[in-house]
């Protein structure tokens, strides 16, 4: 039945009720601000709905051409500028916000009448929330450090400027492709950066646990040097020996994660065995941190990391990683299966992220994918094991040696997924 009538009206009716409906929106917002502030501003619920209608009308005159459509603009910013020019010279703060708006109102009739009617609807919702959010928005320049700005803005620098310009095919014998290798740095730092967000919305003061499991998302190593080096002066070894067991469960996941994105066969090796054991060591180090310490809970503390998008940090990784790609590659041409196992080994010494994402372009073709895998397990397991010793040394005490006897057993369980990869 609704659609029978649906039918009945023409569809330039609908289009002027919607011009109407949108235009009154923006209106009725600026009538609000405009009661409220009881000073002089531009136009309201009466004179929005006619710039609507007005862009809406030339838009049809016009037909295929823009020449009224360019006309009215015109005419239409010139009224603005003046409005904009009363405000200058009779009010000490003047805000061109109004004036903008309705320019956007025109704008929306004319899409209106060019049947972008999808576009016109998210113009004004989006116009809405940027007018009802005024005090909010203002406010982000207190809130927000100039710095985490400068954070972002290498965020998008690294992932919408440089990548886009990075040649998209293979060079050399070893067939290094330097998009691929900045697709794998933008990953790699968007997991970082994603997990360091959270740790600065959320603060991470005070909550060990917390701290642990945002920075295992970010850095399971960094994570334990920063819990290690905070717990030698608290009395609270099994709170964060536990803290340290959680952030290294939750280096399981994110190998997973970062794996799955380039390389879903050779995820499909590691997920099962990297699942259980990242689940268990989260487990275990949850009720290890619960059992009771002697010494009296600290005072709180902000646990948060450095932001992880240093531009020398990400072009380090670049090298480190097509060195991870030459060196994996040379391995298996001239050291064979045992090359690659002690390979995987030395790199869990240092920055495993290079060697793992290393395999994720070389698995299934010239590393075969139950080696890719095997190299993948041995190198998480000698990273927590080095992970144990800095326990040891910069914990010491009880918690030094809770972590290493942790992290040396999570080693030695992390290494049982090479029997099931080799059953496969």
């Amino acid at each position: 039945m609704f659609q029978g009538v649906a039918g009945l009206i023409p569809t330039a009716v609908t289009e002027v009720l919607l011009v109407l409906f949108l235009s009154f929106l923006l209106g009725l917002e600026r009538q609000e601000r405009k009661t409220a502030a009881k000073e002089y501003a531009f136009g309201g619920v009466r004179t929005f709905p006619l710039l609507g209608l007005l862009g809406y009308a030339l838009g049809v005159l016009s037909g295929q051409q823009w020449g009224l459509i360019a006309a009215g603009l015109l005419v239409v910013g010139a009224f603005l500028w003046l409005s904009y020019r009363h405000k200058l010279e009779t009010m000490e703060f003047a805000g061109v916000t109004t004036e903008l708006s309705g320019l956007a109102t025109y704008i929306i009739g004319v899409l209106v009448s060019r049947d972008l009617l999808w576009i016109a609807v998210t113009v004004t919702v989006l116009s809405m929330l940027l007018l009802e959010l005024k005090a909010f928005l203002e406010t982000l320049s207190e809130r927000i450090p100039g710095e985490e700005i400068l954070t972002f803005t290498k965020f998008l620098l690294l992932t919408f400027v440089i990548l886009p310009v990075v040649p998209n095919r293979a060079f050399g014998s070893y067939q290094i492709n330097p998009f691929k290798v900045w697709l794998v740095v933008v990953a790699v730092s968007a997991l970082s950066y994603g997990s360091y967000i959270l740790q600065k919305l959320t603060k991470a003061k005070g909550n060990v646990l917390l701290a642990a499991l945002l920075g295992g998302a970010y850095s399971s190593t960094l994570t334990t040097v920063v819990l290690a080096k905070r717990a030698r002066a608290e009395s609270q070894p099994h709170l964060y020996a536990g803290g340290i067991l959680l952030a290294s469960g939750v280096m399981y996941v994110r190998f997973i994660v970062l794996v799955g994105l380039f390389n879903r066969a050779l995820m499909h090796e590691i997920e099962l065995p990297f699942l259980i054991l990242g689940g268990v060591a989260m487990v275990a180090g949850l009720l290890w941190s619960r059992i009771p310490d002697a010494g009296e809970a600290a005072a709180p503390r902000d646990f948060t990391t450095k932001n992880p998008l240093e531009l020398p940090v990400a072009f380090s990784f670049a090298a480190i990683f097509v060195g991870m790609l030459v060196a994996t590659r040379y391995t298996l041409l001239y050291h064979g299966h045992g090359g690659m196992y002690v390979l995987a080994g030395v790199m869990g010494l240092t920055d495993v992220d290079p060697f793992v994402m290393g395999l994720t372009q070389s698995a299934g073709t010239l590393t075969p994918l139950s080696l890719a895998g095997a190299g993948v397990v041995v190198a998480a397991a000698s990273n927590n094991l080095v992970k144990g010793i800095y326990s040891l040394v910069l914990a010491g005490g009880r918690c030094g040696r809770q972590g290493f006897l942790l992290l040396t057993a999570l080693a030695l369980l992390g290494l049982l997924p090479l029997v099931w990869i080799g059953l496969r």
